[in-house]
């Protein structure tokens, strides 16, 4: 990939990560994650695009937790839209 993608926070993600529980956690997110999807958000050892009806968002694993975020080929963009902790049920929440 030669082109840097955008990162962009949903207005629903930027008020997820106000809550204290998820402040640490956005520092992390910040300084590492987001380097590594402006170079490459598709592929990563952290990095699963989802499938089924989900097949449009990719997550990425932070230990108990999973950031999601859809692509956008055409703007060279990343669309960060949730984080949720680990459970069989975040996808549905998506």
């Amino acid at each position: 990939m030669s082109a840097n993608f955008i990162i962009a926070e949903t207005e629903s993600f930027q008020k997820l990560i106000q809550k204290p529980h998820f402040r640490p956690l956005y520092s992390k997110i910040v300084d590492y994650i987001y380097p590594q999807l402006r170079q490459n958000p598709f592929f990563g050892l952290n990095i699963k695009k989802l499938k089924g009806d989900l097949n449009n968002f990719y997550r990425y694993r932070i230990g108990n937790h999973r950031l999601f975020y859809t692509i956008d080929k055409t703007k060279s963009m990343v669309f960060i839209i949730g984080l949720r902790p680990q459970d069989r049920d975040n996808f549905m929440r998506i």
